[in-house]
């Protein structure tokens, strides 16, 4: 109990909150949301903050608006303030998990700007961290993939990364609190419950304890270097790109050749990105790279939406106006 609420005042004691910030916990009513909102809640007056909670109702399983009232109902008897439920349809676009992902994040990111919070706790631990980077390398993630999830990314915080799910549910049972079994988390067709349930116990049992604790230290590597190539890719970017139109935009090739692969790579993706276009992905960027390093006379290639060609010394991307995406850099 006491490591818990440690957890989440030296978070808070970080943040420079003004004494009138609300911050709202993201809660299933599962034992490490539930963790989460009971600290805080313990935590909250002796910091001057306050502290609320949203609930997301993917309406996933029967009875979904049960589970979600109860959860709501939990977080009111443990003073949090406002509480309130977020029912949410689940898409089917990138599978199911990523689907419902994005569909709680959007709901998350509404209440929000219908509350006017300062942030939104996500309990997310050092569990999780290392099932993101097991699932990284199983994908061929690069840096940008396996350095997990960030303490702090904009509005979203995980004050409780750094922690293991069994330190939160003993917690729960000391502090005598219930919570709610969620059967999707014991469900194999998920490949997140595959690495918890399968391959992260069989490397433990044939490496010996700690590899959670070697992955999630991984992910943070790697985020210190990814963050710092990102931010040197970033003013080259922003000091070498020159915009043609409102969506057209090109980088000398001279200056490209003469960066490192992993700073060039970077510029292209933004370049990308700045006239309108998805993300690219690993196949596509092996594309536009090789308009730098086995140029052919290539013509221009499709990546994401935009137009990528190499002319006049110069790599172009270009989106037509009719396929800009609302929201996009520009």
């Amino acid at each position: 109990m006491a490591d818990v609420r440690r957890a989440v005042r030296e978070w808070v004691g970080h943040q420079s909150a003004s004494p009138d910030a609300v911050y709202l916990v993201a809660l299933s009513g599962g034992s490490d949301s539930l963790a989460l909102a009971w600290a805080l809640a313990q935590e909250a007056p002796g910091l001057g903050v306050r502290a609320g909670a949203v609930v997301v109702d993917h309406q996933l399983q029967e009875g979904s608006a049960t589970i979600a009232q109860e959860a709501a109902t939990k977080a009111t008897e443990l003073g949090l303030a406002p509480v309130m439920i977020k029912t949410v349809e689940v898409g089917k676009s990138g599978g199911p998990e990523e689907a419902a992902r994005n569909a709680r994040y959007q709901a998350l990111s509404e209440s929000l700007r219908e509350t006017g919070a300062t942030g939104i706790l996500l309990a997310h631990t050092r569990d999780d961290q290392a099932e993101t980077v097991l699932l990284g390398l199983t994908r061929g993630s690069g840096p940008s993939g396996l350095k997990g999830m960030a303490p702090d990314q904009g509005s979203f915080h995980r004050p409780l990364l750094d922690m293991e799910a069994a330190t939160l549910r003993q917690a729960l049972i000391d502090a005598g609190i219930s919570w709610w079994e969620d059967p999707h988390n014991a469900d194999e067709a998920y490949k997140r419950v595959v690495v918890r349930k399968t391959v992260l116990p069989f490397l433990e049992d044939a490496l010996g304890p700690g590899v959670a604790t070697s992955l999630a230290r991984t992910a943070d590597l790697f985020r210190r270097d990814s963050d710092a190539l990102d931010a040197m890719a970033s003013q080259f970017f922003t000091q070498s790109v020159t915009v043609h139109q409102p969506h057209q935009a090109s980088l000398e090739l001279d200056l490209l050749v003469g960066q490192p692969t992993a700073i060039s790579s970077r510029a292209l993706r933004l370049l990308v990105t700045s006239v309108g276009g998805q993300p690219p992905t690993y196949a596509q960027m092996q594309q536009v790279m090789g308009l730098i390093e086995n140029w052919r006379g290539q013509s221009a290639i499709d990546v994401s939406g935009a137009s990528v060609e190499r002319k006049e010394g110069h790599i172009f991307a270009t989106i037509a106006t009719g396929r800009h995406r609302k929201g996009s850099a520009s």
